[in-house]
């Protein structure tokens, strides 16, 4: 039964609510220390983040924005950051676009999506989050979805709930909306009440008055009991075939064998729908990353048709950022696309070749067994392309050691000849989680005798994206005081690369 409460009731004034959480912002900032602060990655000047939210593109300027805590550097009650950006490569921070101001929203404004409508008004999607009791998480959450418009894309009018959680249920969020032919449609995640994971469809006129359409996907694992930060795009193939792209950040798959590593796991499903019809999944769920801190992306539709993507960095386990006044990065944005084969493929933005400050052509390069080379004696914000030829090596693994300090700490990003897999290993590391990933080399139409890796490495993290964009990993790095160097490596054998190519980057602006 409904709470007998006005959902809509003001409990503060929402600009008093914005001035407070630019204060609290503006407090962490002074204090923050920047060791491991990005470049090159969306973060917030100060304050904890967490989902991308609201991706696109209005009035010439691409949009994005971000759970935001500005209290703290620990999750907290949700507000929504602002960057935007004319070309995509440089940011500007705007002011916080969403607090908790009403009573459906009094323990957060929690994730949602933005479209933009025929009056040229940007609308946000989002869900209020309040708890049952009014004051703590003890008795459950009660979720419901608001609707907010904004005419330039920084000051935003609340207009309240537009989709009410009738059944009451615990877990009922982040709804993710498009237009398709003349009608908007809208994804959200909840848990039934047996503790499934579910996506429910809902369409709507006017954005305003929207329809039950029903469930469109229920995980198939009775382990999954949530299905958060849903996305539903069509992507099409060479051949001029359309696939509809569901994706979602599972909570409770249990880790098996290379699969679910991560405590909660972002990822897809690939197959076919239609307005009135059911999605019909062709294949296995994917991960969208194979790193240790990657969640709850979502997409936006480019102007030229490109399907862009960004995710959340996710911190897991130890976070030595919380320390230094802020926590949390979202990824690079990376373009989606569909291949011959059915593989998604994703990579860096074209945009991000802007980034490049200078380039150093270091291969073609040759190591015997258990070599090393220092490609770089300092790497702060760089992207390197190596491309390896393995017919020609014989090393049992090889790569780079990413962050490589002096104290001995490094990552190691690195080709394992006898699992066939890329890894991201972390065992080195002496601040942070550690721990190791390893991203599969399969389903391809190229030559797998070469293996080309794009690595991007940030103050305080790396980003790898294999074979093309056929695999992606992102990782935390926090590496201690000193020069942070990247060394070429062959471990049991010997590694021939056939070319190696590094590009100093630039900031994006926000740092």
């Amino acid at each position: 039964m409904a709470p007998a409460i006005d959902l809509n009731a003001p409990f503060i004034d929402h600009t008093e609510a914005l001035e407070r959480a630019e204060q609290g912002v503006s407090a962490l900032e002074c204090t923050r220390r920047d060791r491991w602060y990005p470049l090159y990655h969306i973060a917030s000047a100060g304050g904890w983040i967490n989902d991308p939210n609201g991706l696109s593109y209005f009035q010439g300027r691409w949009h994005v924005f971000f759970q935001l805590h500005p209290f703290g550097t620990q999750w907290g009650p949700m507000h929504w950051g602002h960057v935007s950006s004319a070309d995509l490569v440089t940011w500007r921070r705007e002011p916080v676009a969403l607090a908790p101001s009403i009573e459906a929203e009094s323990a957060g404004v929690f994730s949602g999506s933005a479209v933009v409508d025929a009056n040229d008004t940007l609308n946000l999607l989002y869900t209020g989050h309040r708890w049952h009791n009014g004051r703590d998480d003890s008795a459950g959450n009660r979720e419901v979805q608001c609707l907010a418009t904004s005419r330039d894309g920084v000051r935003f009018e609340k207009h309240g709930v537009v989709i009410d959680n009738p059944e009451d249920l615990i877990d009922f969020r982040d709804p993710k909306v498009w237009r398709q032919d003349g009608r908007w449609y809208l994804v959200l995640g909840q848990r039934s009440r047996e503790n499934r994971g579910e996506i429910v469809l809902f369409s709507s006129n006017d954005l305003v008055n929207w329809r039950r359409e029903g469930i469109l996907y229920r995980h198939p694992d009775p382990n999954v009991y949530m299905l958060e930060c849903p996305d539903f795009f069509p992507l099409t193939a060479p051949d001029g075939k359309t696939r509809w792209v569901l994706c979602f950040s599972a909570m409770g798959a249990k880790a098996q064998g290379y699969m679910n590593r991560n405590r909660n796991n972002a990822g897809y499903v690939v197959g076919t729908w239609e307005p009135g019809r059911t999605f019909e999944p062709e294949g296995a769920f994917h991960l969208w990353d194979w790193g240790q801190n990657f969640y709850a992306p979502q997409s936006m539709a480019a102007p030229d048709g490109r399907r862009l993507m960004i995710g959340w960095m996710s911190p897991a386990g130890a976070a030595p950022m919380q320390d230094d006044g802020w926590c949390g990065q979202l990824t690079l944005p990376r373009e989606v696309s569909l291949a011959a084969d059915g593989a998604l493929i994703t990579t860096p933005a074209r945009e991000l070749e802007a980034l490049r400050e200078d380039t150093v052509e270091v291969g073609p390069v040759t190591l015997g067994a258990n070599e090393d080379l220092t490609v770089i004696e300092d790497a702060e914000a760089t992207e390197i392309e190596l491309t390896i030829d393995l017919a020609a090596s014989t090393a049992e693994r090889a790569g780079l050691k990413v962050h490589a300090t002096e104290d001995g700490g490094y990552v190691y990003v690195a080709y394992d000849d006898q699992t066939g897999r890329v890894v991201l290993d972390r065992g080195a590391v002496r601040l942070g989680e550690r721990g190791y990933r390893a991203a599969p080399r399969e389903g391809h139409d190229s030559n797998l005798d070469t293996l080309k890796l794009r690595i991007y490495i940030d103050r305080g993290s790396i980003e790898v994206y294999v074979d093309g964009g056929r695999a992606a990993m992102s990782a935390y790095s926090f590496p201690t005081p000193g020069p942070r160097a990247v060394n070429l490596c062959a471990e049991g054998g010997s590694l021939a690369v056939s070319s190696l190519r590094r590009h100093r980057l630039r900031s994006i602006g926000l740092a």
